[in-house]
């Protein structure tokens, strides 16, 4: 069964551990009977109408859950896991809800809209009517990137992974058909729309994040040489904003 867990606010500006980084930790504490496929980072507005603490993205896990086994254990297990580990300071916040739940649609036209403007706790908690949505400490602002976190991923047009088998091992320079062989496709963002070889090579510029596109992790590049192709993305300073929570 897929289920989607959204986690959001869970840090502070002076935290080491972010809300990405938290969500991949806890893919280790899953039930040996479950499955990650993979952890969504999902980018939210940079506005100053909308409070947020480096940078207003929240976390999607992926799972493949036992379907002999009630998802309030998979709730259980989050909630324990979140309220050791968020940051005193923070407003954490936590989504659980299948693929299959009547509330989906509604997460994802609320995650959609938390795409492009502000939103509040009292809609979060209707779009989540149906599926699991708490908060865990101080204003449970969390709860709105956690809902928008899971609509949006439920789409399956937003986002880019953070985890995804073993993306994080990749070497700097890897082939198209290598790539292919880890289930992330490659397409080309020139104006011209090459279609890369499999045995072209890219330069992940050791940070391959593919999108989340059609459902499927799309690692967008743009050409560098004959064959050769380069990952548009690169790791960026954390920045911090002038609202506080």
């Amino acid at each position: 069964m897929r289920v989607y867990l959204g986690i959001d606010d869970t840090d502070t500006v002076d935290s080491e551990i972010g809300t990405g980084k938290l969500a991949r930790r806890f893919a280790g504490w899953l039930n040996a009977g479950s499955r990650l496929i993979g952890v969504v980072r999902q980018q939210l507005p940079l506005r100053e109408d909308i409070p947020y603490t480096s940078h207003n993205s929240a976390a999607c896990l992926i799972l493949d859950w036992p379907a002999e086994v009630a998802v309030e254990r998979l709730v259980t297990t989050a909630v324990e896991y979140l309220e050791d580990h968020f940051q005193p300071g923070s407003d954490p916040g936590l989504c659980v809800a299948g693929a299959d739940e009547r509330a989906m649609a509604a997460l994802t036209a609320f995650g959609w809209r938390c795409a492009s403007e502000p939103v509040t706790q009292k809609e979060a908690i209707a779009a989540a009517a149906g599926a699991h949505l708490s908060g865990h400490g101080g204003t449970n602002d969390g709860i709105i990137g956690a809902a928008a976190a899971v609509g949006l991923t439920a789409s399956g047009w937003s986002g880019r992974f953070i985890e995804w088998g073993d993306l994080r091992r990749l070497p700097r320079q890897v082939s198209v058909a290598d790539l292919q062989r880890h289930s992330i496709e490659v397409m080309s963002v020139d104006r011209d729309a090459a279609v890369p070889a499999a045995a072209d090579r890219v330069d992940t510029r050791n940070w391959a994040r593919p999108r989340l596109i059609g459902n499927r992790p799309v690692l967008l590049v743009k050409p560098s040489g004959p064959g050769m192709w380069e990952n548009i993305g690169e790791k960026r300073k954390k920045r911090t904003s002038n609202v506080q929570r």
